[in-house]
């Protein structure tokens, strides 16, 4: 199987070596930059189950090149709309796309563009960063990858993706409501994302604070009550079993990104969601805060 994986950063650059390790026929759909660094210095990942370096396959948007079997997209959602455009050239008849972004909204979007039955579900639980060298920086224990059919289906097509990722050193899960699973990641992510940027900081200086868990809880059954309007699949009780496992030490790749100054998904992730909440009527006031927050750093940024 043929993979293109979109992005070499902290998640794909991850995954991708990891299956670029197991002997997988990966190439990575890079920026130039990004290309002739990897090219000068190969693909380091430094990981508690064990430091990999690899010489990958890369190939620029511009670049002739044949379809693949399936694209994993590991982008930021402010790149997107950018991929989709470079994927394009890349997408044949059978060609099967992988999206691991956070939030639900573009998976309408990849059906209106490649059509419903090239899409795939999928998500990524993951901490890693890249260091100033370039080098994958994998942090705590989890380098979880959940795909499937997003009508839950055990196909063919998914049973061949099933093979090729076994036995890769990651934890590489067919599930079958992978629609589930997303949705109940994208309320997480953006409660996770939500309190700690706008506190900027982690959960457990939080939660000292005299009102600081009342917030959270808050925080999470605002979204949660958005999401169950949406009608969307989730579980009842979810966003409390979700609380109890936020534990002290627990940022968001948002609160990095904003510590380092860099842009944010705050329309991709909150701002959607606020959009269901008008479509439903619902006030939810903390999340106008944490988007409010979010827009004011990005202003700010952008005034630097």
């Amino acid at each position: 199987m043929r993979i293109l994986i979109v992005g070499c950063g902290a998640v794909g650059g991850y995954f991708g070596g990891r299956l670029m390790e197991k002997g997988e026929d990966v190439t990575f759909l890079v920026r130039e930059r990004r290309k002739k660094q990897l090219e000068e210095t190969g693909l380091h990942i430094k990981s508690m189950y064990g430091d990999l370096s690899l010489i990958p396959k890369t190939i620029l948007a511009a670049d002739r090149e044949d379809t693949f079997d399936l694209i994993i997209l590991s982008t930021k959602s402010y790149h997107f709309e950018q991929a989709i455009k470079d994927i394009t050239p890349f997408v044949g008849p059978d060609t099967l796309i992988m999206p691991l972004l956070n939030g639900i909204a573009h998976i309408d979007r990849l059906r209106e563009v490649f059509t419903d039955k090239k899409v795939l579900g999928g998500l990524c639980m993951i901490g890693a960063t890249i260091d100033e060298k370039g080098a994958i920086i994998h942090m705590g224990s989890s380098h979880l990858l959940n795909y499937g059919e997003l009508s839950g289906e055990k196909t063919e097509r998914i049973e061949k993706i099933e093979q090729s990722f076994l036995g890769t050193k990651a934890d590489f899960n067919r599930s079958e409501n992978i629609s589930r699973a997303m949705w109940h990641k994208y309320l997480f992510i953006t409660g996770l994302s939500g309190i700690t940027t706008l506190f900027r900081s982690k959960i457990g200086k939080i939660k000292k604070r005299e009102y600081g868990e009342k917030i959270i809880e808050a925080v999470f059954k605002e979204i949660a009550s958005i999401i169950r309007a949406e009608k969307a699949p989730i579980d009842d009780g979810v966003e409390f079993e979700q609380i109890k496992q936020l534990t002290e030490e627990m940022g968001s790749s948002m609160l990095r990104d904003m510590e380092k100054g860099g842009a944010v998904e705050a329309d991709h992730i909150q701002g959607y969601l606020l959009k269901l909440a008008e479509k439903h009527r619902i006030e939810a006031i903390y999340l106008k805060i944490i988007y409010t927050n979010l827009k004011v750093y990005e202003n700010s940024v952008k005034d630097l």
